[in-house]
């Protein structure tokens, strides 16, 4: 569990979050009006990445770049949680709490079991009874903590409104598109058990350029 735990944790960290490539040479915004009137009204202009940005993109300002559908920039794996990394992300939480629960089943087992090798000196008690105090503590703290970013990811997913959608209050993006299929865009095709496992594979859709400037 621990090496799943950091192997999610180091993948939420070095992956790409969707991060919108800047085009190579100079690019003309002079139709973007024109553009506007035909009804392609979807894809906007970044004034600091110069770039086209698809829906729901959003520029971070810590990474300086547009992210596709940009949750939260996230100081714990010090990178944004966007459209290409939002499963492991929630993998790493999930993770976490099941381990903060595994420790907190572990401490409760010690006080009702009594331990027969370990040593009756006081001084050694005590020393018991406080690291699983601090234990306990942490863990629960971790637990809630995690729990309650679990709990508002999978809202944001379920409601298909991300963070920032929710601060700027633009509602759900397709609010009739059914549950299971908004999740399988973030946790993939395959079978729902098999989500929550540190695979490295991603929906098919994102196996194709984000953005062709050429086009």
């Amino acid at each position: 569990m621990s090496n799943n735990l950091w192997g999610t944790f180091n993948t939420a960290v070095i992956s790409d979050p969707g991060t919108v490539p800047l085009p190579q040479t100079r690019i003309d915004f002079s139709d973007i009006h024109s553009a506007e009137s035909a009804g392609e009204i979807d894809w906007t202009i970044c004034t600091r990445c110069e770039t086209y940005r698809p829906p729901r993109a959003h520029h971070c300002k810590i990474c300086k770049r547009c992210i596709r559908r940009m949750d939260h920039h996230c100081p714990w794996i010090n990178n944004c949680v966007g459209e290409r990394n939002q499963k492991y992300f929630i993998q790493f939480l999930i993770y976490v709490g099941v381990l903060s629960m595994y420790a907190i089943s572990l401490i409760i087992i010690s006080w009702v079991y009594e331990c027969e090798d370990c040593d009756p000196d006081v001084p050694t008690k005590q020393r018991r009874i406080m690291h699983c105090v601090i234990l306990l503590l942490e863990s629960a703290l971790f637990g809630l903590f995690v729990s309650a970013i679990l709990t508002d990811q999978l809202q944001a997913i379920l409601g298909d409104e991300t963070g920032v959608e929710q601060i700027q209050k633009q509602g759900p993006y397709r609010p009739n598109k059914p549950k299971m299929l908004l999740l399988s865009e973030v946790c993939g095709r395959q079978h729902p058990l098999l989500w929550i496992l540190p695979c490295s594979k991603l929906p098919r859709k994102f196996d194709s350029p984000l953005i062709d400037h050429h086009v």
